[in-house]
């Protein structure tokens, strides 16, 4: 797991492979300031099903070339799927689950970075 100074590099490197894979509404949200247990989201949005797995293997495969591998979690489907990286957790979105749970609505306080 990586550590609190480490943490804003690694939601730059996820930001740059979502990107590589063409991820669309790349966001990241400090959440240190207005929450007591979360310290970083970064939410993407794919484009369809297919792209959604496309941007979690992208992400997952070239993290783990690095050493980092997400914590298991639970719920997975084919709208909303979630890497723990600790520190850091990454919400990857189909449009509509993006808009349906709004998290960066109910996060408007985070500071983006």
């Amino acid at each position: 797991m990586v550590k609190t100074k480490e943490a804003v590099e690694l939601v730059g490197r996820i930001k740059d492979l979502l990107w590589e894979k063409k991820a669309e509404n790349v966001v990241a949200l400090d959440l240190r300031a207005v929450s007591d247990s979360l310290d970083y989201f970064v939410v993407a949005s794919a484009t369809s099903a297919p792209h959604l797995q496309a941007l979690e293997r992208h992400v997952q495969e070239k993290l783990e070339e690095e050493g980092l591998r997400p914590r298991p979690t639970e719920g997975q489907s084919s709208r909303w799927v979630v890497l723990d990286y600790g520190e850091v957790v990454v919400h990857l979105m189909t449009p509509e689950a993006r808009e349906y749970y709004d998290l960066e609505g109910f996060w408007a306080d985070a500071e983006r970075v």
